[in-house]
Parts: C-alpha cells; structure tokens; sequence
C-alpha cells in the first residue's frame, strides 16, 4: 500500500537542503498522487532562527490563538512509525476533541473500496520544500472528556477510539500490537492560529509547537483542492517570499519530532529503571 518513488515520507526523509526543485520522476509521482488525494497541504517549516522575523512578518497575534494538547502512542521503540503508522489523540480548546489512525505514505489506488468509501477516512498529499507524502486517515471526533481520560490515564487508549478505526489499526499495525499496548508520548503544547492574509486572499494556518526542552516548531501551512495545487502552491511562495519569509531552510516535521523525542524519555526512564 505505500507509494513508491522519490517521496519524502512526513516525518522520515525531509529533503535536508529544503530547497530543491522537485524531479522530473517526483512531479510525475506527485500529480499522480494528487489525483488520487481528497485535499492537498502546503507545508513550510520556519527556521527557529527566523520564527520571530515571520511571526512579524506575517503580522500574527498569539491572542488569537487556540490552544491544542497533542499525544502520539507508538511503543517506545516506534514499531508504528517504522511500519507507517501514526497513532494520535488530541484535545482541541473550546471544541470537540479527536483522534486519528494514519498511514503514510500510501498509494491512493491500493486502499481497500470498503475503506475508502468510509465518511471518516481522508487522502491527502503534504507537500514541503523539495518533498511530498500522501497519506490516508481515519478520524473520529468525540467529547473532551473521554481523551482527558485517557491521558491521565483513567481510561484506556482505546475509549479514543471507534471501532472502525481500531479495524483500520489492526489491519495495519505489527503483528500482535494492540491499541492499548501503546506507550503514550506527549502531550505536547500547540498554539494554532488561522488567518487570511488580504494580499492572497486565501486561509493559512500557523502552528507553533512547544516541547518540553524548550524547542519549538513553527509550521506554516494551506489547504487546497487537488486541481488548485500547484496553482496554489505558487501564490503561496510568491506571497511568503514578499514577507521575507525563508523558503530554503531545512524542513522538519512535528510529528517526527514529537516521537523522537518523547520515545528518547522513554528509554532513557527504562535505562534508569534498570540501573
């Protein structure tokens, strides 16, 4: 089910110079694939060097910002995520809370009919500079309650879960690993802000991620149909490069960021514990 090719899978194998044009055989993979997408997403990584610069630039203010709380399950050696699979619950300030099942990359045209006709899952493409993955998910909304539950702990990881998407997680996951033998690895901290610029005219959204050394991630994205995508993609340069925006830094990505990270706790508490 995974898309061949020269694709950077989200979280794996982020073109490092950021800048690179994309191939002959990339274009040709990634127009395929958007073909096959629900939506595609423009994703760009703000340098921390730069974050300030752009939040300026870009004129936003964290007081219209929504606060999130994101936790990642994965076991502390990342099975899921070495195998393409991305487990996540997420409490969301002042609305419904969700989770999500993903798989990425995948090739839109080996998903099963069954799954794909589902109201709940979504292909989508995200692209950065010099990269791009497609990746499908099965979502549920359910009430902030029962993820607070779940990630204090009173209540299992799989009360986050529909059955549907605990189908879709079986079918996918390691032989033998269920939902609930997943180690949690957050929560991590978002800031998440919409705006609509006037001199694009279309919606953006600004993510700025906090972790618990200290480092942040300032991800800077749109959405858009599959036919509007590289029409899009280019207003979106032409418009961030006017604001002095960076658009050649290394791109990184939140959720590899957030597994590294909390899976990096994990097993240095087990190596404690040993000792």
């Amino acid at each position: 089910m995974r898309a061949d090719g020269p694709a950077f899978e989200e979280d794996d194998h982020v073109n490092e110079s950021g800048a690179a044009a994309l191939s002959p055989e990339q274009t040709t993979e990634v127009l395929r694939l958007i073909k096959g997408s629900d939506t595609v997403e423009l994703k760009l990584t703000v340098p921390d060097a730069d974050r300030h610069s752009a939040i300026a630039a870009l004129e936003l203010d964290a007081m219209d910002a929504q606060i999130r709380q994101v936790v990642f399950y994965d076991t502390p050696d990342l099975r899921l995520n070495a195998v393409g699979v991305v487990v996540r619950a997420r409490r969301v300030q002042g609305r419904e809370a969700d989770s999500v099942v993903k798989l990425r990359p995948i090739d839109p045209g080996e998903i099963a009919p069954s799954v794909r006709k589902s109201a709940n899952f979504g292909i989508e493409v995200d692209a950065m500079p010099g990269g791009f993955v497609c990746s499908g998910s099965m979502k549920n909304r359910l009430e902030d309650a029962v993820v607070k539950g779940v990630f204090t702990g009173a209540a299992p990881i799989s009360k986050a879960f529909t059955k549907e998407q605990r189908r879709f997680f079986a079918a996918h996951a390691p032989d033998g690993l269920s939902i609930d033998d997943l180690a949690k690895l957050g929560p991590i901290n978002v800031l998440k802000l919409r705006f609509t610029p006037p001199d694009l005219g279309r919606r953006m959204v600004a993510e700025l991620w906090f972790y618990p050394d200290g480092s942040r991630l300032l991800e800077l994205s749109t959405k858009c149909v599959p036919t509007e995508a590289f029409h899009v993609a280019a207003e979106t340069k032409s418009f961030l490069f006017t604001r002095g925006i960076e658009l050649t830094g290394k791109q990184a990505t939140k959720t590899r960021t957030a597994l590294e990270y909390y899976a990096g706790m994990l097993t240095a508490a087990g190596s404690d514990t040993v000792a």
